[in-house]
């Protein structure tokens, strides 16, 4: 199968999501990231519409892409206007992107009831707005808007506009599932019917050149990568997405899941091998510079893509991985992780035993009893599979070659609350790195803040490492068990990230402090680690 061509939408619809938004600077940054990763069409924006994508698009002028053809997108010209007089046009012109996207409306609805004009001017706006961006020497990539809304309700017109922007000059036609409420059975069937029905009307024409197909979905029925799966079979030669899906409502069509499925299950190698293995980089870049918590459970790329707890599937994968995995997670730059809890069997304890490098047997301690141990103290309210920095330090304690980058002496943390005021928070800590002692003090927005601040601070004293690229990005706190009432044990998760990893630590106490304390200092004690030689 030929590659097809992605076209990311990441900078445009992408940022239409609740909680995404990137600056011009971070936009650009992501589309370098995507450039190097082999993307062959990035859509930056739409310069008519803001300051921030037109402020992207001058950056864009003046940075070297490798790979990428840069697109900026808008829509027809208004109606009752020449194309020279609308004011979107020029902008998509003074961009100066080899490429541009632009949509039209497919659905006599949205021409007749949302724009209100006549379905004869809409098809005016389509051929028009083509043909002068051609004449300016733009690839042209046309957008049909609803059209498979469009097409079930009024299928003669919605074939009429397709025939419009071919007329016009488009380059590629790419049908919209905009509203996202079809399903993969039509997108087969309505694409055969284009497909045949404009191949009779154009081909036939001289010099007529073949009708280049795009495809366009929206995720609200949770259909988004199959849809664009089954129009690529139905002849799409280009699937537009997003990294992560992200998008309005529901999301986009998701790259990141697509890429993949082209590469490896359907042979069309749309990047190279050695690209698809930056995959959940990319993936975790996008989703750090949006500022947002990557799903776990996101294929491919997730932390639990790959994720291995019963301990009759962890024997099987130890014996043949293909028994209990569809692909190699090298493949994607993903990795496979046993879990280890209540539910663990001894094959969960050597494969990660072996995994972290530790060797068992001098200490009399054996996988079955590290079982048991984990038993106990997930019993108690412990919770290793949501910690993996904590279960490593336990396992390396077990067999006694844990070699702590620090110890606690003693912490205080002081609270202060006023008439009208919020509250604030102070942390003094004292601690030890070999033979020198630190003490240092710090505030807070409430206690586990003051504490992180302090302990930073400590620590910046004897390491070089940066500790401003740690941050924690996630805090839980869980009653284990509400009958004992505030004298209860609690559970308190911490989720960190530096530029190359997520991990997790726990602590469990009856008090919400202490439990804090332990999940944060493994946190530093799991990334100081890291950077030993």
């Amino acid at each position: 199968m030929e590659p097809v061509l992605l076209y990311d939408t990441t900078l445009r619809d992408g940022t239409q999501g609740e909680h995404v938004s990137f600056t011009a600077g971070e936009k650009i940054e992501i589309a370098l990231r995507l450039d190097d990763f082999g993307i062959h069409y990035i859509e930056g924006g739409w310069p008519g519409s803001n300051p921030r994508d037109m402020q992207f698009f001058d950056l864009a002028k003046r940075t070297k892409f490798k790979n990428a053809r840069i697109a900026a997108f808008g829509s027809t010209r208004k109606a009752g206007i020449t194309p020279d007089k609308d004011q979107n046009l020029t902008a998509l012109l003074e961009s100066s992107t080899p490429a541009v996207t632009i949509f039209g409306k497919t659905w006599d609805l949205h021409v007749e009831k949302v724009i209100k004009t006549t379905l004869k001017e809409n098809l005016a706006m389509i051929y028009e707005s083509v043909e002068y961006l051609k004449e300016n020497d733009r690839e042209v990539i046309y957008d049909a808007e609803h059209f498979f809304d469009g097409y079930k309700e009024n299928r003669d017109y919605a074939l009429q506009t397709l025939m419009t922007a071919l007329n016009g000059g488009a380059d590629f036609l790419v049908l919209c599932d905009t509203n996202g409420g079809t399903l993969s059975s039509e997108i087969e069937s309505i694409m055969e019917d284009v497909s045949t029905t404009l191949s009779e009307k154009y081909s036939s024409k001289p010099d007529a050149l073949p009708i280049k197909y795009g495809i366009h979905t929206h995720n609200d029925s949770g259909l988004a990568v199959a849809n664009s799966i089954s129009a690529i079979q139905s002849g799409a030669v280009m699937v537009q997405g997003t990294i992560n899906g992200y998008g309005e409502r529901c999301g986009n069509a998701d790259l990141i899941s697509i890429i993949p499925i082209l590469c490896l299950k359907m042979n069309s190698p749309s990047v190279s091998r050695e690209n698809l293995a930056k995959l959940k980089r990319l993936s975790r870049f996008v989703s750090q510079t949006a500022n947002l918590v990557p799903v776990s459970s996101r294929p491919f790329v997730g932390e639990s893509a790959f994720a291995h707890k019963g301990g009759i599937h962890v024997d099987a994968v130890m014996k043949e991985s293909r028994a209990y995995e569809h692909m190699d997670p090298d493949l994607v730059g993903n990795r496979r992780r046993v879990l280890v809890s209540d539910l663990s069997g001894k094959s969960n304890i050597e494969y990660k035993i072996k995994e972290l490098g530790i060797e068992l047997g001098e200490n009399g301690l054996d996988s079955r009893k590290i079982v048991s141990e984990i038993k106990q103290m997930e019993h108690e309210g412990y919770q290793f599979e949501a910690a993996d920095g904590s279960l490593k330090i336990l396992m390396e304690k077990f067999a006694e070659q844990f070699h702590p980058m620090f110890d606690l002496e003693s912490f205080r943390v002081i609270i202060e609350k006023n008439k009208d005021e919020p509250c604030k928070a102070q942390a003094t800590i004292e601690i030890t790195v070999g033979d020198k002692t630190e003490i240092t003090a710090a505030k807070g927005d409430g206690p586990v803040s003051a504490l992180d601040n302090a302990l930073r601070k400590a620590l910046e004293k004897f390491y070089l490492t940066d500790l401003d690229t740690m941050r924690l990005v996630d805090y839980k706190v869980r009653v284990i068990d509400g009958r004992e009432g505030t004298a209860a044990k609690v559970r308190v998760l911490l989720e960190s990230r530096d530029k190359d990893d997520i991990w997790r630590t726990i602590g469990v106490s009856e008090d919400i402090i202490e439990a804090s304390w332990h999940a944060l200092s493994d946190s530093f004690q799991y990334m100081l680690s890291k950077e030993k030689p």
